[in-house]
């Protein structure tokens, strides 16, 4: 496990498009099946990584209070399955169906898909505006496994509770910090 920040890719990119398989109905899904009325959340994550583990619970806190607001969510993992098979398709489901996800899980097999986004840990978190343009990018919030500071998605929650009340985002954001994504060989 490398302790990684994300890449904050460039605020005002626009949404990379996507059609990835769900693992929790084996349906693909586009950003445009995913993306919310007024907003959408891509975040990257795996299921191994400590540092994912320790804000699912938050995630799924979070997804469920702003769905209902027009925000989409979506899960993505593109890490190599062969040398982390944890990470594989079928415990990506388990892990869906322990936390009760109420987003799609999608599984980025080539890869292709995080390097559109500049992905670079899980997790990692992209808010984009319903012009699916990138308004925020980085950390949920400051809170890491064994910094005793509590899971509240301050961070993220800021940015959304900013676009739906159409207030200004600060562009002054902190990267994410995890797990790097395990690229193939």
């Amino acid at each position: 496990m490398a302790r990684t920040p994300s890449n904050m890719l460039a605020l005002g990119t626009q949404a990379p498009n996507f059609l990835l398989p769900n693992t929790i109905d084996s349906k693909a899904y586009s950003y445009d099946n995913i993306s919310g009325a007024k907003g959408t959340v891509v975040m990257f994550i795996c299921n191994h990584c400590p540092y994912v583990i320790h804000v699912l619970e938050g995630i799924v806190a979070m997804a469920k209070d702003y769905q209902y607001s027009g925000i989409g969510f979506v899960a993505i993992s593109s890490n190599d399955v062969v040398n982390y098979p944890s990470d594989d398709p079928v415990f990506m489901k388990k892990t869906a169906e322990k936390y009760i996800f109420t987003f799609p899980y999608l599984y980025d097999e080539t890869q292709d898909v995080a390097k559109k986004y500049d992905a670079a840990c899980t997790p990692d978190f992209y808010l984009f505006n319903e012009e699916k343009t990138l308004v925020y990018r980085g950390q949920m919030d400051s809170s890491r496994p064994k910094n005793d500071l509590p899971v509240t998605g301050k961070d993220l929650r800021t940015a959304m509770d900013a676009l739906l009340s159409k207030k200004t985002i600060d562009t002054l954001q902190k990267p994410s910090l995890g797990c790097n994504i395990k690229w193939k060989v």
